[in-house]
């Protein structure tokens, strides 16, 4: 009873800190600042915090802003205070801009997102975490028109199997996650490779007209049912709700050294209660030295090397964009609470 005790005033004294830590201002942190292209959330945070999560506790809601989350690109933004406290708001322009008689055509602009959508687009769209069951049930391309074993967007192709949908993508088994510590399965990464629409079904066997792809089709791949997902871009940055611990486990790409915006899977999930917008500070290991006077072999303290932010997370485990990493990160490297 004694440890519970002890435990849930951890936890309260942990969720406390959180929800009270005041977000601190940048030394050189600019007065006003106007959007431009590209800028991101926490580009612009950044610019303003020493901890661009804080963003959330800095935005001021206004008559003038309907989302305050909505910046655009010209949009002007002033440091105020209010009751004591650093907010950050936009405010109207007051320059005039006189306008001759004239037809202008521009795209419209569309709201700066939280983080770079441009480097974790295709995790949202077309990787999926499935497991081996779903993935070895699924139906499998036998070849392509005329005997191709290679095949693209425009051809068509047969495959066999239960016909999951009408519209479907092609898949490709890749990583295949486990738990370095435990051994644990945490789930196997589907890349996709295109898309088709089902046109015919003759007993078994499935013809697929491909509508789109990014790789050659291949024989063995995979069809699954195609989910339009949505890229999210208002990904609001918070600590887990509870005290995480876990590990980066893997890299998009296999590089050796990791850093700002790559792509990265850890081993932990919803079950450890993450969610997209989690943000998790990113501890070097700490080189192994010999004790000098004992002979013994030491390992130094982890030091806080960089931050991420999840953006998809699975029961097992998650994706998270590298946002800050002041040296290079690798593999095995550990996760936790910012």
């Amino acid at each position: 009873m004694r440890k519970l005790l002890y435990a849930l005033a951890a936890t309260t004294l942990f969720l406390t800190s959180w929800a009270h830590a005041a977000p601190e201002l940048r030394s050189d942190h600019p007065e006003r600042y106007t959007v431009v292209k590209g800028d991101t959330l926490w580009d612009i945070s950044a610019r303003f915090l020493n901890n661009p999560w804080y963003w959330p506790e800095i935005w001021h809601v206004n008559p003038q802003v309907a989302n305050p989350h909505l910046i655009y690109p010209g949009d002007r933004l002033a440091l105020v205070y209010i009751d004591g406290k650093p907010r950050l708001t936009k405010v109207a322009t007051s320059d005039v801009v006189r306008l001759s008689p004239q037809v202008r055509s521009e795209p419209i602009d569309t709201p700066i997102p939280a983080i770079p959508l441009d480097a974790i687009g295709s995790f949202l769209t077309d990787t999926r975490i499935v497991s081996p069951e779903e993935l070895n049930g699924a139906p499998y391309v036998l070849e392509g028109e005329d005997g191709r074993i290679i095949t693209g967007a425009g051809d068509r192709i047969y495959a066999r199997g239960d016909k999951p949908a009408n519209k479907v993508g092609v898949f490709r088994r890749s990583k295949e996650f486990r738990d370095s510590e435990t051994g644990e399965f945490l789930g196997l990464e589907a890349r996709s490779i295109g898309a088709g629409e089902v046109t015919a079904e003759n007993g078994d066997v499935l013809t697929v007209n491909l509508t789109t792809s990014n790789q050659e089709v291949r024989i063995g791949d995979r069809l699954l049912t195609n989910v339009n997902r949505s890229i999210a871009t208002s990904f609001v940055p918070s600590a887990p709700d509870q005290k995480v611990e876990g590990q980066m486990i893997a890299v998009d790409g296999g590089v050796s050294q990791i850093g700002q915006f790559d792509v990265v899977a850890i081993n932990r999930g919803t079950r450890e209660g993450l969610e997209a917008g989690n943000v998790m500070a990113v501890l070097k290991s700490g080189n192994r030295v010999r004790d000098p006077v004992t002979g013994e072999t030491i390992e130094l303290p982890s030091e806080r090397a960089g931050l991420l932010m999840v953006f998809q997370a699975y029961e097992k485990m998650s994706y998270g964009l590298v946002l800050q990493a002041s040296r290079a990160l690798a593999v095995g490297d550990k996760v936790t609470n910012p």
